[in-house]
């Protein structure tokens, strides 16, 4: 089974960069893209990102978001078609022969580049991130975390909320399995799916809410903010690194340059 946000253990290059480069690489693809509102500029960011993926052979992992991007697009695009019409008409959603109602949500050129600008901006946004996660292993992202002079307990609450989506994952599957095998039939189609949540969905709530008791005394018990804490390894900037950093810099700068100019 495919986990979302979970550590793909692999020999990468993304894999080798230190939690550092990759949280900078991610602060800078994130700002070019929420600032900027041109769509060549941002289906290219989208392809160079596909394109780290491949080279750093994290695409399949990568590309098992692709049914939640294109359900979020289709939100995306209907959203903004429905609530900004704006610009040249190109035609309606409902067609203007079908009585009362035809032609009442028109199709705008405006409300569709908007649409599409929002689907490239989620796109980026879930690839870094995904590349980010995947890559990098907790225990490092926490100690570089810490190194950044970050309160330990909003590093403690980012890590175990990254650690419980997989969990939670695996556990609704099970769940899911179990129902299933105990003869549970919720129908087929959109309605059976509804019908399907709610097995689901309250003993999952309830084993997470024990899942964290446990882990609040685990926590306890490890002696949590008492003497001074080590590192079995500690991770330093290699050339690699470097070589990323400087990359990002230079990026930002001729951005911020073509931005300047109002290209993108």
């Amino acid at each position: 089974m495919a986990e979302i946000l979970q550590y793909v253990h692999k020999d990468g290059f993304f894999h080798r960069l230190t939690p550092l480069s990759k949280i900078v690489f991610i602060i800078a693809i994130s700002l070019m893209c929420i600032i900027s509102i041109n769509l060549v500029f941002l289906a290219i960011l989208v392809i160079a990102l596909l394109v780290i993926a491949f080279f750093c052979r994290l695409h399949q992992e990568v590309l098992q978001q692709t049914k939640l991007i294109l359900v979020m697009s289709g939100v995306f695009i209907i959203i903004t078609l429905i609530t900004m019409p704006n610009g040249a008409t190109l035609g309606y959603l409902v067609p203007p022969g079908i009585p009362l109602i035809g032609g009442s949500v028109p199709l705008t050129q405006g409300a569709l580049e908007i649409g599409l600008i929002l689907t490239f901006r989620f796109m980026v946004l879930i690839f870094a991130f995904q590349l980010f996660l995947i890559s990098t292993q907790p225990r490092d992202l926490v100690h570089t975390l810490e190194k950044m002079k970050m309160p330990i307990d909003y590093v403690l609450m980012f890590i175990i909320a990254l650690r419980f989506i997989p969990t939670l994952q695996i556990e609704g599957t099970r769940i899911h399995e179990a129902q299933l095998a105990r003869g549970y039939n919720p129908g087929t189609g959109f309605i059976g799916k509804i019908r399907s949540v709610a097995p689901i969905i309250i003993p999952l709530v309830s084993n997470a809410l024990l899942r964290s008791n446990v882990l609040g005394l685990t926590i306890d018990m490890r002696g949590y903010r008492t003497g001074k804490r080590t590192h079995v390894r500690e991770s330093t900037l290699q050339r690699r690194d470097y070589g990323v950093l400087f990359a990002m810099v230079v990026a930002s700068c001729g951005y911020v340059v073509l931005l300047m100019k109002q290209i993108i």
